[in-house]
């Protein structure tokens, strides 16, 4: 039986991870067969850092610390991908025009909004993280997961919506997803997402969660755009890092009081 959820999952593991994966790759990077898989990445990425997160708490070291130690994990499972986007978008825009903006998104070296940028990312998941779990590890640990899976539609949907801005770029290489690739995807991380929030937060925690996550992308969306004429790899990461900061703001509001 052809499964699209598991015929791209070595593939994406192997991408977009630096998780061991037995076997050799095998052709080029399909962005369109791994597509319906990243929601299972992202949830297995997800579920690293939950189990850091649950351990930090069960060993008493405190929200604050419990959440950093979720997103180190998560971090080094991806190798820094997203977060590496997030920065060179960043930096990118402190250039005048397209050209020189995709130029600035090349360069390796880091500047200083991408700086504040990570800096900001990562305050913001940590505090929500630490925020879910004063009320609940439970609730933390399934909201991370559900973010980090929902939030792989982000980039998706960018490399679906948007042209490659750089013809000799990885998204140009990887081609463009197709609908139906998106839609299982969408309907994948929907599904995951519900499983984990409703039965902890509720209905409408989930519905403002997605929304959430939707106008960040859709935000992403409209700069690339604007802004570079297209999509490319990072910003692609840059979408998938605000999406997944959005979902876990938005659970946060809805974490019961104390």
């Amino acid at each position: 039986m052809n499964l699209p959820y598991l015929t791209g999952l070595p593939a994406a593991l192997r991408f977009f991870t630096r998780l061991p994966v037995p076997g050799e790759p095998e052709g080029g990077f399909d962005i369109d067969t791994m597509g319906p898989a990243l929601p299972l990445v992202g949830a297995l990425v997800g579920a690293i850092g939950a189990l850091s997160m649950l351990l930090a708490l069960a060993l008493n070291l405190g929200g604050l610390i419990a959440g950093a130690l979720a997103i180190a994990a998560m971090i080094a499972a991806t190798g820094g991908l997203h977060d590496d986007g997030l920065a060179d978008t960043a930096d990118s825009l402190g250039g005048y025009y397209p050209a020189r903006r995709l130029e600035i998104m090349k360069d390796s070296r880091i500047g200083s909004f991408g700086v504040l940028a990570l800096i900001l990312g990562l305050l913001l998941r940590v505090g929500s993280l630490e925020a879910l779990s004063d009320v609940s590890p439970w609730n933390a640990a399934a909201g991370l997961i559900a973010a980090a899976c929902a939030s792989r539609i982000a980039g998706l949907h960018l490399l679906h919506a948007l042209p490659a801005a750089r013809a000799g770029g990885t998204s140009a290489s990887a081609g463009r997803p197709g609908r139906r690739s998106l839609l299982l995807a969408g309907g994948a991380a929907i599904l995951i997402s519900a499983a984990l929030v409703i039965p902890s937060l509720g209905v409408p925690a989930l519905i403002i969660a997605i929304l959430a996550a939707s106008f960040a992308t859709y935000g992403v969306q409209r700069l690339a755009a604007r802004l570079y004429g297209g999509q490319t790899g990072d910003v692609a990461g840059a979408a998938i890092n605000l999406a997944e900061i959005a979902f876990l703001l938005a659970l946060t509001i809805f974490a019961p009081p104390f």
